[in-house]
């Protein structure tokens, strides 16, 4: 039998919400959302013919609006607590799609005495009630939003708490250590006698080094979550926005015989072996007075300083101006033969760049792989099935974590045991926000403003 609000053992957040759970516009169905612990009395009040004692099986009802004037025929299902998403009693009507039905229920519902949910708020409930932890919260955004498979199958690991199970062995190898210094405190005149500091101090140095492997996923991880940016840069006409439109698949670009066509950045998300990228084509790079193509060189090397990847087209060598544009030939520069069809003699095949042509589509393949195992090589080794910090919020947590870690290790090698606990403790407490085990309003704030109402 479904619980009453009066039996449902939630004392916290005990107003109950409701809004609408798929994306606005036309569409054959809608569904509505309904959470707390007056959910069953909201639902009973819309739909008079809902029968509570038929828990998780749709009921094809009629929903009414205040006034007692039908509404729709709609699937509606209940889901006691803790047994739903958000662990509170809720209810969820299938309704048909557009903009006016669902608000019509929606309405029935807040004069039925629910109130409107703000941004999140189910998700947000899920993790107060114990149904999700902080991470697994972030990855529902996550998968959410995911425009490329390998960002979905990413934020699923996360889902499924892979990211969690790793934090919490971690916090786990600490508390232990924090036990054992504890002890030392405590008891140091005990028979069987202190505990031996080389014990806690390679616990300690364990977990360091796994915190510093955790942490140098950071960069792969939110690359994956926001998408790789790849720069298509080189002198005027040397066919960048014809490699543009060929890495994504489509006329995007305008391309002509004019040198200096493209006079500002043009952006497009695509994919590449699965993962998500963002391609921009620039502006030729050259020395120039013409007042336009000035600005648009500006830009040019705004994106180039900020670009995960940079493409350095040319039909030849790059130049000596062209190196003055580009500051210096780093880490993120592959270099680029385009035209590749036109060329002859020693330009195709070197293994310093890759020879491509978008007229013919050679080489274009192995360019895409190329990207892919540079940008996304530790992540697709991994399957996609690896442990990543895929957020600032993740990165500083873990970064705070170890420097915390670090300095218990210098303190516990010095003999300062009482130091070195407080040090200990200061790490499991970076993995508690983390993770959402203490709650602080503020981080609680920041995770949840980016969702949408009805998630």
């Amino acid at each position: 039998m479904p619980s009453t609000p009066q039996d449902s053992g939630l004392t916290t957040h005990d107003s109950t919400i409701v809004a609408i759970a798929t994306p606005p516009g036309l569409g054959a169905l809608a569904v509505v959302r309904v959470a707390g612990p007056e959910a069953f009395l909201v639902a009973r009040r819309v739909a008079p013919d809902l029968d509570l004692e038929h828990a998780r099986e749709a009921q094809l009802v009629g929903l009414l609006g205040p006034e007692g004037d039908e509404l729709d025929r709609a699937l509606v299902t209940c889901f006691p607590a803790p047994h739903s998403f958000t662990g509170d009693d809720t209810v969820e009507f299938s309704v048909h799609g557009g903009a006016l039905v669902p608000g019509l229920v929606v309405a029935a519902a807040l004069a039925a005495g629910a109130r409107l949910a703000t941004p999140g708020e189910f998700t947000r409930r899920a993790v107060l009630n114990g149904k999700l932890d902080l991470l697994q919260a972030e990855a529902v955004g996550d998968l959410i939003g995911a425009t490329a498979p390998g960002q979905a199958r990413v934020a699923l690991h996360q889902l499924d708490g892979g990211l969690s199970r790793r934090i919490a062995t971690l916090r786990e190898a600490l508390l232990d250590a924090s036990a054992m210094l504890a002890y030392s405190i405590d008891f140091p005149e005990e028979d069987d006698g202190p505990i031996a500091l080389a014990r806690p101090l390679a616990a300690l140095g364990a977990v360091q080094a796994q915190l510093a492997r955790l942490l140098a996923t950071s960069a792969d991880g939110e690359r994956v979550r926001r998408g790789a940016m790849v720069v298509l840069a080189g002198p005027p006409n040397a066919g960048k926005s014809t490699l543009f439109n060929a890495l994504l698949g489509q006329e995007r670009a305008l391309v002509t015989e004019i040198a200096g066509t493209t006079r500002d950045a043009i952006e497009a998300d695509t994919t590449v072996d699965g993962w998500p990228v963002r391609l921009v084509d620039t502006a030729g790079l050259r020395n120039t007075t013409d007042r336009i193509e000035v600005m648009g060189v500006e830009v040019s090397r705004r994106y180039l300083e900020s670009a995960d990847i940079v493409l350095l087209c040319n039909e030849l060598f790059a130049t000596q101006e062209l190196n003055e544009h580009l500051f210096t030939q780093d880490q993120r520069m592959v270099s680029v033969l385009t035209k590749a069809d036109l060329q002859v003699g020693d330009f195709v095949g070197s293994a310093d760049y890759f020879a491509v042509s978008a007229h013919t589509g050679a080489g274009i393949a192995e360019l895409r792989s190329h990207l892919a195992e540079r940008l996304f090589g530790g992540v697709v080794r991994g399957g996609g099935d690896v442990a990543l910090l895929t957020r600032e919020r993740h990165r500083v947590a873990v970064s705070s974590a170890l420097g915390a870690v670090e300095s218990a290790v210098g303190e516990l090698g010095a003999g300062e045991v009482v130091l070195a606990a407080h040090q200990v403790q200061a790490a499991v407490a970076a993995l508690d926000e983390l993770i959402g085990v203490v709650e602080r309003e503020e981080v609680f704030d920041r995770v949840f403003r980016g969702f949408c109402v009805g998630k």
